[in-house]
């Protein structure tokens, strides 16, 4: 099982029915074991300033993971939302790799709430116990308070925004943009663009089109089935429609999850050639 970091103060009292939401997991999620070790890219802390952070929500201290330069700052500001297994070993080397780029790159674990996602192995348990019960009001609102905390941490300058996020984390790139106003950026890497609505999530990227707040580019695989072409065209010609400077990259055989180093559906050319266009993005658009 992965164990837990926290950066709770000493002498704090965590009672068991809090543990969740005041802590990381270590390592790789159980539901993604083994990994794929031979193509891992692991990004050390030369340099950095790594680790475990708290972060003020409605009704919660969230835990969080935060990457920036050992000197200088304020720093440009990215967000990094998790997939849907949390944020483990990935997601933080996501962070290390953006502040080895000069930013303050911070993922809070969105699902502290609702349950701990490191532990099951089973990838429908995680959906059905926890992540479907996360709704996404809650979400953009402790993304609110993520920038809160970079902002008064006075480690990061939010003038200079941007976002990124992965499968689950994807479709929320989209949605976050559309609702946060101090945004200059994103990035969405095969997050859903449509799907079945509920009460929890009565919004599709889709549906938010014609409101984002910010330009997005939407990296895509051309093999994957969750997400379908048909889908993707649609969101090219509802970003046309509304003449919002947002743009979607198709990269033909690359399947879901093509940036997942440590996963089987990894594919080098697509993963790299996606990062030097996130980088380029942002340039473009004030967040560096």
């Amino acid at each position: 099982m992965p164990g837990r970091a926290t950066d709770r103060k000493p002498g704090t009292k965590i009672t068991r029915r809090e543990f969740v939401t005041t802590s990381l997991a270590v390592g790789f999620a159980a539901a993604v074991r083994p990994v794929q070790a031979q193509t891992v890219i692991g990004t050390d802390t030369s340099g950095l300033e790594a680790g475990a952070v708290t972060i003020a929500a409605e009704g919660a201290d969230l835990p969080g993971y935060r990457a920036r330069p050992e000197r200088g700052g304020p720093f440009p500001v990215v967000l990094v939302v998790q997939e849907i297994f949390g944020v483990h070993e990935h997601i933080r080397d996501v962070c290390r790799r953006l502040a080895k780029l000069g930013y303050l790159a911070v993922a809070p674990e969105l699902y502290a709430r609702q349950g701990d996602v490191s532990r099951p192995a089973d990838i429908d348990e995680i959906v059905s116990k926890v992540v479907s019960k996360v709704p996404d009001a809650q979400v953009l609102g402790d993304l609110d308070a993520t920038v809160r905390w970079a902002e008064q941490s006075g480690e990061g300058d939010i003038r200079r925004l941007g976002i990124t996020g992965f499968c689950w984390g994807g479709r929320i790139v989209w949605l976050y943009a559309a609702h946060s106003a101090r945004l200059r950026a994103g990035v969405a890497w095969y997050g859903r663009l449509a799907g079945a609505t509920s009460d929890r999530q009565p919004r599709y990227p889709i549906d938010v089109a014609g409101e984002l707040r910010a330009p997005v580019l939407g990296l895509y695989g051309g093999a994957d089935p969750g997400i379908p072409l048909a889908d993707v065209e649609k969101m090219r010609v509802a970003l046309q429609a509304a003449g919002k400077p947002s743009e979607i990259v198709v990269y033909a055989d690359a399947p879901h999850g093509f940036h997942a180093d440590y996963r089987p559906s990894y594919r080098a050319e697509a993963a790299q050639d996606g990062w030097r266009r996130l980088q380029a993005w942002f340039r473009a658009h004030g967040v560096a």
